[in-house]
């Protein structure tokens, strides 16, 4: 086994503090307007959800009354997936023109802290 002898005069690289990053102004505002957009949109539609199981479990009634052609329950269960679809829709247009970008500059901003970190190893060598 051989063994190569550490140069005193080169540095270890100095790793990325992600946290120190994660709590830049530019990543909490990323963070909030993530969290801002999807948290109450999932709230609503758990409630969503659990009104129509619930509805299914205890008010059959109501559920199994004809509207146009077919029950309520089969046109609140085809409703789940229509809101399903919609919300989809909804969250790529959010990500797409306020979250990717944000995305892109963060991104951009690692890899320079990354690179000037990597240029300052390769120098020490």
């Amino acid at each position: 086994m051989s063994h190569v002898p550490s140069d005193p005069g080169r540095s270890a690289p100095e790793p990325i503090d992600y946290e120190a990053f994660q709590a830049r102004p530019e990543f909490q505002e990323y963070r909030r307007r993530f969290r801002r957009f999807v948290f109450p949109l999932a709230a609503a539609f758990m409630i969503w959800f659990l009104g129509f199981v619930i509805l299914g479990a205890y008010a059959h009634d109501l559920m199994a009354r004809p509207l146009l052609g077919m029950n309520v329950g089969l046109w609140l269960g085809l409703a789940q997936f229509v809101t399903t679809f919609g919300i989809t829709m909804w969250y790529v247009s959010f990500a797409n023109k306020r979250l990717d970008p944000a995305t892109t500059a963060l991104r951009a901003e690692l890899e320079d802290i990354e690179r000037a970190a990597d240029d300052h190893e390769g120098g020490a060598r």
